[in-house]
């Protein structure tokens, strides 16, 4: 990053909140995002008829 753009990359943070993650999909761990697909459909298909 150049000098002139980390001041107004904090201003607009400090405005809008953070838009972008620190990291891109790519560098996440595939495994931990199979594990949290997993915990989801394990919950999907046990969810109580009312709630559904």
């Amino acid at each position: 990053m150049t000098e002139n753009s980390q001041p107004r990359r904090l201003a607009v943070n400090k405005i809008f909140g953070e838009s972008l993650p620190e990291t891109t999909k790519d560098e996440w761990d595939d495994e931990a995002t199979d594990r949290g697909r997993e915990r989801d459909d394990w919950l999907r298909d046990n969810v109580p008829p009312h709630h559904g």
